[in-house]
């Protein structure tokens, strides 16, 4: 590798949310079964067993079982198959530790996802300092950093990690993919016509299965023969965006910049994988209670991140896994969960019961989701008088705190001080002596 050239890593836990919760049912039971060793997944109701498998087990592949597919599909290919709840608390801890541990090595961090991010290694310390305790003398630079991450992870957090060296993201991301688990892979600009274009399309990171399809159709079948096809016939046939960014990705030309800081997000969004299916027997009694909860917990991420939006957004999967939405525009900006549960509510019932909805054609509901967009940090709003109203509540509770707060000031006051009264807000006296005084 080249010292001018950039040098970006991409680490990726080896089916994360599964490794995670074995990990959480070790720490509660040692002498329990390790997960991974067996096969299981991630994904569902485990008690109804509904849903779709989020992750799985290395032994859980061998009988065909994939992410994505719905639960009790993967229980015909694999009786025996173990479930396990997502816990998100315990799999975000593990994701900080992971992440803690990748800025020891450099500040160019970039987070993709719970479980992946990018390092830009790029004029790292590390250059300098041969090979690692442990790995091969002939191991050089960037290699024994790759595996003394991978050892580090290991060691320290009890998890297994890829990790894909290369000069962009998209060929550090595709070498990540290479066999697995708990290995490191080059795909530098060299290595592409022996390790990239001999693989089928669907392996190429951004091609989905309408893309593949369609290529398939145009007698491109592997990566090496997109990178061959004239681009201009790509375009002509995927459109000007997607038919570029498949010759460019094929012929391994990708972005280098690692963004420490995630972009503001555009939008909040919770869906939920019904238990059961939702019909319009159970719609009020079950689903109605789920769009309430997730437009709550909506609203709770947007509070935290101090924004409101101007659009609600509902969204359901059917029982024939199409996915349908509707939305509507607010006339002022808001984060009150009262309210976008109330939209939320009303466009549910307008998507589920008119007469073309979903209800009286005869499907059932296995996902039902709640999301917010057209975001604003608050600082203006064009008020209108519905809205005002609608917080005119809000807004007399506080002044009646303010102003009970400012008669408990005038009576301290007049009985011990206006300076005693400041130093006590301010959290203390002036002097350990102060705090002693009669």
């Amino acid at each position: 590798m080249r010292n001018d050239e950039h040098c970006i890593f991409h680490v990726d836990v080896n089916s994360a949310f599964l490794s995670w919760s074995a990990l959480k049912q070790l720490e509660e039971d040692p002498g329990s079964t390790d997960l991974r060793t067996i096969p299981s997944a991630v994904g569902g109701d485990t008690a109804t067993r509904h849903g779709v498998i989020t992750a799985k087990s290395i032994p859980a592949k061998r009988y065909g079982v994939q992410t994505g597919e719905p639960v009790v599909q993967a229980l015909r290919k694999c009786p025996s198959l173990v479930l396990v709840r997502a816990d998100f608390k315990v799999y975000r801890r593990y994701s900080r530790a992971l992440m803690e541990i990748l800025h020891e090595y450099t500040d160019l961090v970039e987070q993709a996802s719970i479980d992946e991010a990018y390092l830009d290694m790029s004029g790292s310390p590390y250059r300098l300092r041969g090979s690692g305790a442990g790995l091969k003398a002939e191991e050089q630079w960037p290699l024994n950093a790759a595996h003394q991450i991978r050892e580090r992870v290991h060691r320290e957090l009890g998890f297994t990690v890829n990790i894909g060296i290369s000069v962009n993201k998209l060929l550090a991301k595709m070498a990540s993919d290479f066999e697995k688990p708990d290995k490191v892979h080059t795909l530098y600009p060299d290595e592409v016509p022996r390790k990239m274009w001999p693989l089928p399309m669907r392996e190429l990171h951004g091609c989905g299965g309408a893309t593949e399809e369609r290529l398939r159709q145009l007698g491109i079948c592997t990566i090496g023969q997109a990178a061959a096809m004239d681009p201009l016939i790509l375009q002509s046939n995927l459109g000007q965006k997607a038919g570029e960014y498949i010759w460019k990705s094929a012929n391994g030309i990708g972005s280098s910049a690692v963004r420490p800081q995630h972009e503001k997000a555009k939008s909040y969004s919770n869906e939920e994988t019904t238990s059961e299916d939702i019909s319009t027997d159970n719609y009020r009694t079950k689903g109605l209670e789920i769009v309430q909860r997730l437009g709550r917990k909506v609203a709770s991420r947007m509070e935290k991140d101090h924004v409101m939006a101007k659009t609600i957004q509902v969204i359901v999967k059917t029982d024939d896994f199409r996915r349908h939405s509707r939305q509507a525009t607010l006339g002022s900006a808001t984060a009150d969960p009262a309210v976008i549960c109330r939209e939320a509510e009303a466009l549910m019932d307008q998507m589920l019961f008119s007469a073309d909805g979903i209800f009286k054609s005869g499907r059932t509901l296995r996902l039902i989701g709640v999301g917010c967009s057209g975001l604003t940090d608050g600082s203006y709003r064009q008020m209108d008088l519905l809205s005002w109203m609608q917080e005119a509540p809000a807004r007399d509770e506080k002044q009646r705190k303010k102003k009970k707060l400012e008669e408990m000031m005038r009576q301290a006051s007049s009985r011990f001080g206006a300076d005693a009264i400041r130093r006590g807000m301010s959290g203390g006296s002036e002097s350990g002596a102060d705090s002693h005084r009669g």
